[in-house]
């Protein structure tokens, strides 16, 4: 749990869920939304990425669906239905394939869905503050913001938004950083959370799926980051039973 200014909770605090990067992990999203629902969250945020990559598309648009909180358009989320790289990174064959076979899995009322998705979305906070939510950063989903990513550099990206607190994902990282009197945060993946310390061959996935609670109400507020566990063994069963391609890849970032 992060220590900002909170002492005890007052009737007005507002809690809210603020998640990322599910990446088609159905499976990891419903611990997530367990652990939401014994925590007593009433609302919540998601910030992008929620659709493409794992072996369920389909079954996390039900769960958002079912959640109906506001969504951010994530890159993965808009590559998905339109192709369209708009990243300096370079796009694998591999991850065009599987880009084609999420595409497939999803009925044109799912497409029709996830287009609504937004670029960035304002929610009040007690106190007159507000939360920007985005994927990258305000300007655009392809941008990272990283505990090293130079101040003046974030406070560019942030220049003429007047909000106390920002919340992005894109970068898979739980962090947290002050700006001057604002914060900016990030919850983590709920659907492929890693540690950034690795690379090549040795790269792996965690066991878990990540988010944050924003807990504030006039005048105090803290961040509590979460990881809640998922069963690895069901994952692995459902890339196997799911049909996406290139499965051995996919199972390469869970082995024992």
């Amino acid at each position: 749990m992060y220590p900002g200014p909170m002492g005890p909770r007052s009737s007005h605090a507002i809690r809210l869920a603020i998640f990322s990067d599910v990446h088609g992990n159905a499976l990891a999203f419903d611990a997530v939304i367990q652990d939401m629902r014994d925590q007593e969250i009433a609302a919540s945020v998601c910030l992008g990425d929620a659709i493409q990559g794992g072996p369920q598309p389909s079954e996390v648009v039900a769960r958002l669906r079912e959640l109906d909180c506001p969504i951010v358009m994530g890159n993965a989320d808009a590559w998905l239905l339109t192709g369209v790289e708009t990243g300096a990174e370079r796009v694998a064959e591999a991850q065009r394939e599987i880009r084609a076979w999420s595409a497939g899995r999803l009925s044109q009322d799912e497409r029709d869905f996830i287009e609504g998705f937004v670029p960035t979305v304002e929610v009040p906070l007690p106190g007159s503050r507000t939360l920007l939510a985005f994927h990258g950063s305000p300007r655009s989903f392809d941008e990272f913001i990283f505990p090293h990513t130079p101040q003046e550099e974030v406070s560019a990206m942030f220049e003429g938004h007047r909000a106390g607190f920002f919340a992005g994902g894109h970068t898979h990282l739980q962090q947290i950083r002050h700006l001057g009197h604002r914060t900016f945060l990030n919850p983590g993946s709920v659907g492929l959370a890693y540690r950034h310390d690795q690379g090549g061959e040795a790269f792996r996935a965690d066991p878990w799926a990540e988010y944050a609670i924003l807990t504030a109400d006039e005048d105090r507020w803290h961040v509590e980051f979460r990881r809640i566990p998922f069963d690895v063994d069901a994952l692995r069963r459902i890339y196997r039973e799911s049909g996406r391609p290139h499965l051995d890849l996919a199972l390469s970032l869970y082995r024992d």
